[in-house]
Parts: structure tokens; C-alpha cells; sequence
């Protein structure tokens, strides 16, 4: 599949078994965390600095509104090639700047072989493990925000 054969259908990006793979990870890496992991695909990033963009998408899906301050975003911009993690004040102050960058150049090496979803699907398994060590899963835990892809323009 060619990269930018989706342009006007981005959720035709992912074939339907990649897309349940990519859910089916978020839903594991939630499994042993209070932490709630999302991922937010686009064509284009609006603004140059694509952790502004994965900020705003964040915060719009009111992300920080979860209990512990957790949340995790992967935001791709397939067209531009544009990617960030951002994580809220809970998780980034455990972890810092240096662990998103490297799970930003994690994922490139998979993007740059084209292999999207398995980069996807190992960054969050990395998240989920990361999350898991700070914040592990409590018995009266419930998941906050869905698990599903969300496809943007």
C-alpha cells in the first residue's frame, strides 16, 4: 500500500485487521494501568511543530480530565509525516522528555520500513508497560476514555 494512497480516506489507511491489532494494544497496555492511551491520526498537521498539534488534539478530547493525570496521546500525521507522543503532567513528570523522544524514534524506524501499524502497536505496548510502572492497575479501576482509533481529517 502506498503511503499516500489515503489522502481523502484516512480511515482507509489502516486495513480493518491492523486497525483491531492497534485497538487490541491499546486495550492490553490499559490492562495493567490506570493510564488511558490514545491514538489520534490525521493527514496534515496544522501547525509546524507537531507536539503543539498532539496538545491541542489532547486537550480538545479533554484527556487531562483523567483521574490520575495519565493520559497518553500518539498523534501521527500521515501526509506530512509528522509525529509526537504527549503525555499529561502525571506520566511526563515520571518519565521526562528523553523517554517520548525516544519512543518518537521507535516508531520512525517501523515508519520508515512501513510498517505503521506495528510501530503504532509497539509504542503503545512501550507506554503501557511505562504506565504500568507508575500508575499499575487498581481494582475499582474503569476505563475513561475509549480505546478507538480516532481518525482525524
Amino acid at each position: 500500500m502506498n503511503l499516500f494512497s489515503f489522502f481523502n480516506k484516512p480511515k482507509e489507511f489502516f486495513p480493518p485487521q491492523d486497525r483491531e491489532r492497534i485497538v487490541e494494544a491499546i486495550r492490553n497496555a490499559e490492562r495493567k494501568t490506570t493510564g488511558e492511551v490514545r491514538v489520534f491520526v490525521e493527514s496534515r498537521c496544522r501547525f509546524v511543530n507537531p507536539l503543539n498539534r498532539a496538545a491541542e488534539i489532547f486537550y480538545g478530547l479533554k484527556m487531562e480530565k483523567t483521574e490520575h493525570r495519565n493520559g497518553v496521546l500518539l498523534y501521527i500525521a500521515m501526509k506530512d509525516r509528522q509525529l509526537a507522543v504527549f503525555g499529561d503532567e502525571g506520566i511526563h513528570n515520571k518519565l521526562g522528555d528523553d523517554y517520548w523522544n525516544n519512543e518518537v524514534k521507535k516508531i520512525l524506524s517501523h515508519f520508515n520500513k512501513e510498517n505503521y501499524a506495528q510501530g503504532i502497536i509497539d509504542v503503545v505496548t512501550d507506554i503501557g508497560n511505562s504506565l504500568h510502572q507508575f500508575f499499575p492497575y487498581e481494582d475499582d479501576d474503569r476505563n475513561e476514555l475509549p480505546d478507538d482509533i480516532i481518525f482525524g481529517k
